[in-house]
């Protein structure tokens, strides 16, 4: 299993995600935070972008997959960034946190957040 991690964190997405109407209506922010495990070996020796991740490419990958398609759950909007992670073959597995920090809670919180890990299989 790799050792390496690439965390990127605290990215914004606007999405229309909710089980509410007014959610799906007038959508509202989600912050990702995603870890990567791969070896950054390759890349290291040959200090060349195209032998790691592109996380540029992964950020714009995944602000896709939270600002469209609107899902109910952040359990299922997870999973979706999940399997855009694993898409690139070098990671083996995916750490993603969801926040959603104005979910439609009648009390006084600081947010909402739902961390999973996938492996690829």
């Amino acid at each position: 299993m790799a050792q390496d991690e690439l965390t990127i964190s605290g990215l914004e997405c606007h999405g229309h995600h909710g089980v509410f109407d007014f959610e799906r209506r007038e959508g509202q922010r989600f912050v990702v935070d995603l870890t990567l495990g791969l070896d950054t070996t390759p890349a290291a020796a040959s200090d060349d972008l195209h032998d790691t991740v592109d996380y540029g490419r992964l950020v714009g990958s995944v602000r896709a997959a939270v600002e469209t398609d609107p899902v109910d759950l952040i359990e299922t909007l997870a999973q979706r960034i999940s399997d855009v992670c694993l898409l690139d073959g070098r990671v083996e597995w995916c750490r993603v946190t969801v926040h959603k920090p104005d979910a439609p809670i009648d009390a006084t919180f600081s947010g909402v957040a739902l961390t999973i890990t996938r492996r690829r299989t």
